[in-house]
């Protein structure tokens, strides 16, 4: 996906709350917004969103000294999305789709979500998410939610790469992990976490204590950017991508990063931007289940 002139304002509003999180004084955070405001005249709008993201965070890094501002959001974002692990799992045993029920709570937990949603209150996302526990989070919608599909994929498919998101969803993608694995228990299954911190983004560190590694093996991509940014990977990461048998891509920025690419990937998520949304053709707050080509 390209990025649109709508994204520029939103590259400010993170810089400003990262810097806001690494402790800068008014000073430095203007000095920052004005490094920023110097590097946009050499970025490309052919670029996707993730790309301009990362290069915005390197700067609150290089001249804040912080690097990772997110630190103690993340690690709060972990223990609020633990705590209700039980009542997800219990969601998911009560459901007569269980592997719905487990997709459907994996891409609301993509509401966890710093680079779109600036001074956000975790509590209060994840008590929305319980407080639909009786409802059917998706509308019932062929063109943007390819259940049959993702079925039909899963199935057939021997290794499942599974591209993650943000700290504290990772809880949210081991419900869905943990039903994959119950209903197939021969699927190889590798979860990809950044390689270095950007943004809320998940670490190794988030996937393990979200408790990932007893069902899936964890590899890193090699980044620092909120997407996965194929020319920017690790070697390493790239060969696995080429390998899967299917790509489950969590998150608004992994699809900005990769909607264009050729794969046989899926698009889990939450449209929390007018730009986003009107590139999958769908409306603010609906839940993307995605199979591009």
């Amino acid at each position: 996906m390209k990025t649109y002139l709508e994204c520029i304002p939103c590259f400010f509003k993170q810089a400003l709350e990262a810097s806001k999180l690494s402790g800068a004084s008014s000073k430095v955070q203007k000095k920052i917004l004005d490094e920023v405001a110097l590097s946009l005249p050499k970025f490309s709008l052919s670029s996707s969103p993730p790309e301009m993201a990362r290069i915005v965070h390197a700067i609150v890094k290089k001249i804040t000294g912080k690097d990772d501002p997110y630190a103690k959001v993340k690690e709060k974002s972990n223990n609020l999305a633990l705590k209700v692990y039980p009542r997800l799992k219990k969601k998911v045993a009560c459901s007569k789709d269980k592997l719905l029920t487990a997709i459907e709570l994996a891409i609301a937990g993509n509401i966890i979500d710093y680079g779109v949603k600036n001074s956000l209150n975790v509590k209060k996302e994840i008590d929305k998410i319980l407080k639909k526990e009786n409802k059917t989070l998706k509308k019932e919608n062929k063109s943007i939610f390819n259940y049959a599909k993702f079925k039909r994929e899963i199935k057939k498919a021997k290794t499942i790469l599974y591209l993650a998101d943000n700290a504290g969803e990772v809880v949210f993608d081991r419900i869905l992990i943990e039903e994959i694995k119950r209903t197939y228990k021969t699927k190889n299954i590798i979860y990809a976490i950044k390689g270095k911190p950007i943004i809320n983004d998940a670490l190794e560190k988030d996937a393990l204590k979200a408790g990932i590694s007893k069902y899936a093996k964890i590899v890193s991509s090699g980044l620092s950017a909120p997407g996965t940014i194929l020319s920017l990977c690790s070697k390493e990461f790239l060969k696995t991508f080429k390998q899967a048998d299917m790509i489950i891509s969590k998150g608004q920025g992994n699809f900005e990063a990769l909607s264009d690419s050729k794969g046989p990937m899926f698009f889990l998520f939450i449209a929390k931007c007018p730009v986003v949304a009107k590139d999958v053709k769908c409306k603010l707050g609906d839940i993307i289940l995605l199979r591009l080509g």
